[in-house]
C-alpha cells in the first residue's frame, strides 16, 4: 500500500479535473481525494497498490482533454486506514 500527495499546476480548475480525477480513481481502484486550491492548482492523494497508483499519477499527469497540465509535483506519504473511496472536497 502506498500514497502520495500530487499538486498539478496549469490549466486545471474549471476543466473537469476534479470530477474526471474521481472517475479515473474509481476505474483503478484507488482512494483518496482530489480538491481545488486556491493557488489556481489541483491537490491529490493517492491511495492504493503500488500499479494502480503509478497509472492514476500517469492519468494526473495530463488530466483530462481540456486540462493543460505544466507542472506536476509527487510527495511520498504514509497512507492512512479507513479511507474507502475517492472523493472530491472542497
Amino acid at each position: 500500500m502506498v500514497r502520495k500527495i500530487v499538486v498539478v499546476t496549469g490549466v486545471v480548475q474549471g476543466v473537469g479535473f476534479r470530477f474526471s480525477a474521481q472517475r479515473e480513481a474509481a476505474k483503478l481502484g484507488v482512494t483518496g481525494w482530489v480538491r481545488n486550491r486556491p493557488d489556481g492548482s489541483v491537490e491529490t492523494a493517492v491511495q492504493g497498490a503500488e500499479e494502480p497508483v503509478t497509472e492514476m499519477l500517469r492519468w494526473l499527469r495530463t488530466g483530462p482533454n481540456s486540462a493543460n497540465v505544466r507542472s506536476f509535483e509527487v510527495t511520498d506519504v504514509v497512507p492512512v486506514d479507513g479511507e474507502s473511496d475517492f472523493s472530491i472536497e472542497g
